[in-house]
This record gives C-alpha cells, sequence and structure tokens, in this order.
C-alpha cells in the first residue's frame, strides 16, 4: 500500500487483478474515491465486489497492480456480518465503547439514532439497528473515507430508504468519501456519484440512470432488472 499527497482524492486502484486457484476474482480494476464522493458498486453474487473491498482496505495483496491511499488517511468499515455469540454479555453501549475512542460518542449516537438503544444487549436489536450500531462505529474514527459492504443488508424497505438517507447526510455533514457495496440492484442512491458495476472486470460505470442503460448493464442482469430498478432521490429537508 502506497500514500500520495492529493488533496481530492482519497483512495485510488489501478489495474487490479487476483486469482484464487484458478478462478479469477478480478481483472484490470481501477477505481478511485475523491472527498465528498459517494461511489456504489454493484454486480451479482460472485462478481469480486468484497474482494475489491478487501484489496483497497490493504486486508489482501493483488498479484498485479496497486492500491494507493492519501497519506495519514483514516478509513472507517461497516462489515457486511458481524457474528456475536448470543450468551455473550454485551450491550450497545459496551460494543460502542469497544471502538477505542471516547471522542464524540454522544454526538455520533445521536447522528445515527441509536441513543435508546444503548442499555439494549447487542443481540436483541432488529437488523435496521444493528446496521445504525455498526454505522456509528465506523464513524467514531472520524474517517476520511467511509467503507460500507452492503449497509442495507437485512433491513426493511422502509428501513432501507432511512439508512441510505442518513449515509447522504453524512457526507454532506463530514465531507468525507464513500465507498458502498450493494447486492440489492433494486434499490441505488441517486445521491450516488458513480456506480461502477462489476463482474470481474468493470462492466460499466458512470451515474445511477446512466449505468441502467448501458448495454453491458443490460447484458448482465437483463432489461426486467433495469425496468424495475428504483433510483432512491435525497431531498433535502
Amino acid at each position: 500500500m502506497k500514500s500520495f499527497n492529493l488533496d481530492n482524492i482519497l483512495v485510488q486502484a489501478d489495474d487490479i487483478s487476483i486469482k484464487f486457484h484458478n478462478y479469477t476474482a478480478l481483472q484490470n480494476v481501477s477505481l478511485q474515491v475523491k472527498r465528498g464522493e459517494i461511489v456504489t458498486l454493484i454486480g451479482p453474487n460472485g462478481a469480486g465486489k468484497s474482494t475489491l473491498v478487501q484489496i483497497v482496505l490493504g486486508l489482501i495483496i493483488p498479484q498485479q497492480g496497486q492500491v494507493l491511499q492519501q497519506k495519514n488517511i483514516c478509513i472507517g468499515y461497516m462489515p457486511q456480518h458481524l457474528h456475536i455469540d448470543p450468551v455473550l454479555p454485551l450491550t450497545v453501549a459496551r460494543f460502542i465503547n469497544l471502538s477505542g475512542t471516547k471522542k464524540n460518542i454522544q454526538s455520533t449516537l445521536e447522528e445515527v439514532g441509536i441513543v435508546k438503544l444503548l442499555n439494549r444487549p447487542l443481540q436483541s436489536i432488529s437488523g435496521g439497528e444493528m446496521r445504525r450500531v455498526l454505522l456509528a462505529r465506523a464513524l467514531l474514527r472520524q474517517p476520511d473515507l467511509l467503507v460500507l459492504d452492503e449497509p442495507i443488508q437485512g433491513v426493511d424497505v422502509a428501513g432501507q430508504y432511512e439508512l441510505y438517507e442518513l449515509i447522504a447526510q453524512i457526507r454532506n455533514r463530514h465531507g468525507c468519501g464513500i465507498l458502498m457495496v450493494s447486492h440489492d440492484l433494486h434499490l441505488v442512491m441517486a445521491a450516488t456519484d458513480q456506480v461502477i458495476c462489476l463482474n470481474q472486470h468493470i462492466c460499466c460505470s458512470g451515474h445511477p440512470e446512466t449505468v441502467t442503460k448501458h448495454p453491458a448493464y443490460l447484458d448482465l442482469f437483463g432489461a426486467r432488472a433495469a425496468r424495475d430498478l428504483a433510483i432512491y432521490t435525497h431531498h433535502h429537508k
């Protein structure tokens, strides 16, 4: 992992390729996330989305290509899954305190709307509430870059809209860059500055409305998926 000094670019992946045994997970994939920008990765199962995120985070070293990060960058990561032992006596408050920081805890809890959950056992909260708890932990790092791996997984439709609204507000308030993975193609943020359609390689990229009309997208997901796709539009209150 190399660092560089370009004020507006937080992270940049150049020509990333990686194989696991004889399976090509990614081939010649490049992306860039700028400060204040939301980039969303979409694609089917096995497209390489999570592998690319792990490479961006420095958890996997690619066999080809490189990742450049802004010097002294701080990254907040919201994982797709978190298994908590059902017998572990862990409240939401204790889990938050395990983040290791004492700064901005109250304001962050208020921002993501989980103050009322603090005394609840972590195992008893809903899927949508858990996503907010994980988002709060990532935000406590005061990140330059937020990496969100399927942030609406396990959340009902109403909760999905609320989470997308919250993510857009976080970007606007903090000016951080956001790299987000979405498996559900039926709801994509219009607040996203760029959608990257991935299937081992980059099929197409651009604004959500542009991507859904691209021939590569239609070949991958079909015309029905394009018709059924819902574009969430963020409106300031």
